[in-house]
């Protein structure tokens, strides 16, 4: 399983990369791999503002429907409208092609409060034990 280092992690298995002033957001590799082949997912518009911890979208699988949350606070600036057609790319490579939105981050001092991928990589462990 991999665990990129330049990306921060929620325990809700969502990751953040920042890109010139906002946060790319998808879920991570142990998500898709729990969830399974996804198969529909709904997101917000450019535009509507996202909360920390708060849900903003919710992502179906073959196994079930789970509810997407937010790492970090801000407006949506952009959202992978290709996932609607292709959902299966966030199996594929949900670190690449597969993140879901980008966030112009309200309180960048957010990030401090999740998950380094060594943190993160712990947290699964121990989730599997």
């Amino acid at each position: 399983m991999d665990f990129p280092k330049d990306l921060k992690y929620t325990k809700d298995h969502e990751w953040v990369r920042i890109e010139e002033q906002a946060a790319e957001v998808g879920i991570t590799e142990y998500a898709q791999e729990e969830l399974g082949d996804i198969t529909y997912l709904e997101l917000p518009e450019e535009g509507d503002f996202v909360s920390k911890d708060d849900t903003f979208g919710v992502i179906e699988s073959v196994k079930t429907t789970s509810d997407l949350f937010a790492p970090v606070s801000g407006t949506v600036v952009e959202r992978n409208d290709p996932l609607f057609d292709s959902p299966e790319m966030i199996n594929e490579d949900p670190f690449g092609e597969g993140w879901m939105i980008r966030v112009a981050m309200a309180d960048p001092s957010e990030l401090d409060e999740l998950m380094s991928a060594d943190e993160y990589e712990e947290y699964i462990k121990e989730e599997q034990e």
